[in-house]
């Protein structure tokens, strides 16, 4: 792919977390901190858009966390500080529906993902603790198809891999609600509205900002709609086919600093 010939006109930047942002230890570069300060003073906003929970997204951003913009849940729940812009919870009829069809396959582990907190089953301590990673507050309870608040999403994990394992099983859920592939190891179900592009939609409408003023930067299938909205949208060089396929650049691996390298030649274009 071939570089942009002029990123001087960006006002947002919007960045998925895993596989984008964070490095393979799930950790923010110090160098993104220090580029965040240097853009925030030549009036770039930035975004977090990710499919992990608010508490989670913001931990990894503690420094910063109430300067941006944080799209969470795929897309279910998008906050600046504490003011909440897009809240779009799951049918509470459809829960159960979803968690029936799950159980088809023991090596599925469902969360349900509340405003602020998670809620699994305790039946895997090797899955508990892969969770710990994604999720800052969980709750192990017994039943979930006994939970009766408010549900931001369906979250689906499956060890081997969530394309085979878990898609086949929830596609025909399409039809009423969003299913997005998330990662190697993860499938989500929400509202049919919930993903990152509506939420991103409603916050370039709040700034009176476009897409030929966005950069996005994404690697897997729930970062497709929000992708769509930003003439700049980049895919990581270890991005999943369809984000190559779709993005119009790409930029380096997450593990090589991808997504720091174009906001150095961003802050370039700016002095």
């Amino acid at each position: 792919m071939e570089k942009p010939s002029d990123i001087s006109r960006i006002k947002l930047v919007v960045t998925d977390m895993d596989g984008t942002l964070l490095n393979p230890e799930h950790q923010v570069s110090d160098r993104f901190f220090e580029l965040f300060e240097a853009l925030k003073t030549k009036g770039v906003r930035f975004a977090a858009a990710s499919g992990r929970q608010y508490n989670s997204i913001v931990s990894k951003l503690q420094p910063i966390r109430d300067q941006i913009f944080v799209i969470a849940e795929n897309g279910g729940l998008a906050m600046q500080a504490d003011r909440e812009i897009v809240s779009t919870p799951l049918n509470p009829t459809t829960k159960n529906s979803v968690l029936n069809t799950l159980r088809r396959n023991s090596g599925i582990h469902p969360v349900l993902c509340a405003r602020n907190n998670a809620y699994v089953a305790g039946h895997s301590s090797e899955f508990l603790s892969v969770l710990k990673e994604y999720y800052t507050e969980f709750e192990i309870i017994d039943d979930l198809r006994g939970f009766d608040q408010e549900v931001m999403k369906i979250a689906a994990y499956h060890f081997e891999s969530s394309e085979r394992h878990i898609y086949p099983l929830v596609s025909p859920f399409e039809d009423s609600l969003m299913v997005k592939i998330s990662g190697r190891h993860w499938v989500d179900i929400s509202h049919p509205n919930a993903n990152k592009g509506h939420a991103l939609k409603i916050i370039q409408g709040e700034l009176g900002i476009g897409p030929a003023e966005t950069m996005v930067f994404g690697d897997y299938n729930n970062d497709l709609e929000m992708l769509a909205l930003s003439d700049f949208s980049y895919a990581m060089a270890n991005a999943h086919p369809n984000v190559l396929k779709a993005a119009r650049y790409m930029t380096k691996s997450n593990e090589q600093m991808g997504v720091e390298v174009v906001l150095q030649e961003l802050l370039k274009s700016l002095d």
